[in-house]
């Protein structure tokens, strides 16, 4: 954010139960979070903007393009799932309720675990703590019924119907999202531009910053024309 402020405004929202956003809700689909882009970007007056998503916030992004392309000037995704089949299996697991009811009640045990496997997660040795810090902020409901929603979802059908740049941005270590996935992109929507990161899992701005800063901004600073 603060690199990229340098030379555009930019903004980043919580999707609803996560974060600073409310919690009082009847559902936490993946639709709902793109409703939440259209009415963020209407209240503050954007007409278009390039978007930015880091896994479901991608996948958010992408389905954004898809619906109301008017919204989105570019997408960037970074290690976002394409298709929800893509996810890991402890990641699916936690979309079962009762799975993740559990997960919730012992949260000493779930914040050990993943203390222990930071490593595996991501090379950034505080990224445990901004963990700890996340999961403070987000209540269960929303992270089941999010994942649960996540799980389900399937774009590759409709990716032909993006017609704006895409960069897809995917680490060769990711054990979040199959790193796989940029194929699935690249697929549907052959104009996108594939960033592969070797050394980095599915935390790229963590793992190779200065790699993914400089990348994102040159992407961001590319001129376009209308299709």
């Amino acid at each position: 954010m603060a690199f990229l402020g340098q030379s555009y405004r930019t903004y980043a929202l919580d999707f609803w139960g996560f974060g600073e956003s409310g919690t009082k809700r009847d559902t936490y689909a993946v639709q709902d979070f793109v409703s939440l882009v259209y009415q963020f970007m209407e209240q503050l007056g954007i007409m278009t903007a390039p978007l930015v998503g880091h896994s479901m916030g991608g996948t958010v992004s992408l389905a954004i393009a898809i619906q109301r392309p008017e919204l989105a000037k570019k997408v960037v995704v970074v290690g976002s799932p394409i298709t929800g089949s893509s996810l890991s299996l402890l990641l699916k697991l936690f979309g079962i309720r009762p799975i993740g009811s559990v997960v919730h009640n012992n949260l000493w045990a779930f914040k050990l675990s993943y203390h222990l496997l930071a490593p595996f997660y991501s090379k950034d040795p505080h990224w445990a703590e901004m963990m700890d810090r996340d999961i403070s902020r987000t209540n269960i409901e929303s992270f089941q019924a999010s994942i649960a929603s996540l799980r389900r979802t399937d774009l590759t059908s409709q990716l032909n119907q993006i017609k704006i740049p895409i960069m897809g941005m995917y680490g060769a270590r990711d054990i979040v999202v199959h790193p796989k996935q940029w194929a699935t992109l690249k697929k549907g929507v052959p104009q996108t531009r594939v960033e592969f990161f070797r050394k980095a899992g599915h935390f790229i701005m963590l793992d190779e910053p200065a790699r993914f800063k400089t990348t994102l901004k040159e992407f961001l600073d590319e001129v376009t024309y209308p299709q």
